[in-house]
């Protein structure tokens, strides 16, 4: 008999309450996501609320954590400046 391998601490997904707009809300996302987003936040000096309010307003019709995935993967590609 053989196991199916487990999820890394990394890519389990994790759901996150958040206050958005004055509405009250949940995201899921992987740690490595949640994490990386906590960092972006924090480089630009704002709550990770605030970071994700920017996120829904500019996402369209796409569901808010796809949205958050594709940002914080558009801001690690990004090069950084110097």
């Amino acid at each position: 008999m053989t196991s199916e391998p487990q999820p890394s601490s990394s890519s389990r997904v994790v759901k996150h309450s958040l206050v958005i707009a004055g509405h009250r809300t949940s995201i899921s996302l992987e740690h490595a996501f949640w994490s990386s987003l906590q960092d972006l936040a924090a480089a630009n000096g704002q709550s990770i609320a605030s970071l994700v309010a920017e996120i829904d307003a500019a996402r369209g019709d796409a569901n808010l954590s796809s949205a958050i995935r594709v940002h914080v993967l558009t801001a690690l590609r990004a090069p950084t400046l110097s």
